[in-house]
């Protein structure tokens, strides 16, 4: 079983080898990941779609960030066929190469600012509710998802230009891979690490810290009511660590592995670092499964839009049970 050694979530494979392992070690953990994350993220779209109620700004982020997810777990399924049957031989031709890693890309990037959005309402409506509040309307909020989706197709154009399928005769075997020198490896891993990573961390860093100070001051909790803004805000806070902790260790060892092929680093690759690169991989796709999951246990509002929606006694007081449920921040 072969595994990428390089810059995956773009499904790429390396220039230089792979990586022996267990078919099942590669394909379960990613099969899985995919079924979590279709299903999750279809629910919590359908939620939103059907409540009657009109969606709230962070409602509005939350669901393009679902959509964002979905496709790119929808997308998991076809690279989990392509490890079963090809053993990363890709057959499918150089255009549905650029196509299908392209859209990784952008969706990987838009779920990204998707979060820094909702973190910036977050801040605007604790630390300056006055001030900047004619800012938080919906029409406003779907402006800013139609800039963010534009932004993730711009982000994804290097990667139209330079994957492509080429043949290694080595291998005996056609791959999916970035084509470039390794200058241009560090250039394009470390733009995609600023833009994707490091400054959307930055935002949502200062952001959470102002949001942090603003849930202390007990008059500004009082003056905004524990009920409104606060049970979004609980919910946005856990989202995103759970962001940082999912995509923070992928994007470092990208980083590492750039400084590697452009010499910059000593190249001391090995097979324990390809193992790393996997797992490192598959917890930033799992980011995608994780979010449904984290708005139907922390999110009260979440579980009201579904008790509203389905309108069972029996299934709201089922998730009226979760220990979240009764907490002041909820």
């Amino acid at each position: 079983m072969t595994l990428p050694t390089t810059s995956v979530p773009e499904n790429s494979t390396s220039d230089s080898g792979v990586l022996d392992l267990d078919l099942y070690t590669a394909l379960v953990p990613l099969l899985i990941i995919s079924i979590l994350g279709i299903v999750g993220n279809v629910f919590v779209l359908l939620v939103f779609c059907l409540h009657k109620k009109a969606c709230t700004v962070a409602e509005i982020y939350f669901s393009n960030l679902a959509a964002a997810d979905l496709v790119l777990a929808s997308c998991l399924p076809i690279w989990a066929a392509h490890i079963a049957d090809n053993k990363f031989n890709w057959t499918f031709g150089s255009v549905l190469c650029k196509l299908y890693n392209m859209v990784i890309k952008m969706n990987a990037c838009c779920s990204t600012y998707f979060l820094v959005l909702v973190s910036i309402d977050r801040y605007v409506a604790l630390v300056h509710p006055m001030s900047h509040g004619r800012m938080r309307r919906p029409k406003y909020a779907k402006l800013g998802c139609v800039l963010v989706w534009g932004f993730g197709l711009l982000m994804s154009v290097p990667t139209i230009v330079y994957r492509k399928a080429k043949y290694h005769p080595d291998h005996n075997a056609t791959y999916c891979s970035l084509n470039y020198t390794g200058t241009h490896h560090l250039i394009f891993v470390g733009k995609y690490a600023l833009f994707s990573f490091i400054i959307p961390v930055c935002i949502i860093s200062y952001c959470t810290v102002k949001i942090v100070q603003a849930l202390k001051n007990k008059a500004m909790l009082r003056f905004h009511g524990e009920d409104t803004e606060n049970k979004a805000t609980f919910l946005v806070l856990v989202v995103l660590v759970a962001f940082i902790i999912c995509w923070a260790p992928y994007f470092l060892l990208s980083i590492l592995e750039a400084l590697q092929i452009a010499e910059i680093l000593e190249n001391d690759s090995s097979e324990m670092q390809d193992i790393f690169h996997t797992i490192f991989t598959y917890l930033a796709f799992f980011n995608s499964a994780l979010n449904p999951i984290l708005y139907v246990i922390v999110g009260k509002n979440f579980r009201e839009k579904v008790c509203e929606l389905f309108q069972s006694g029996r299934f709201c007081a089922d998730l009226e049970n979760f220990p979240c449920s009764r907490t002041r921040l909820d």
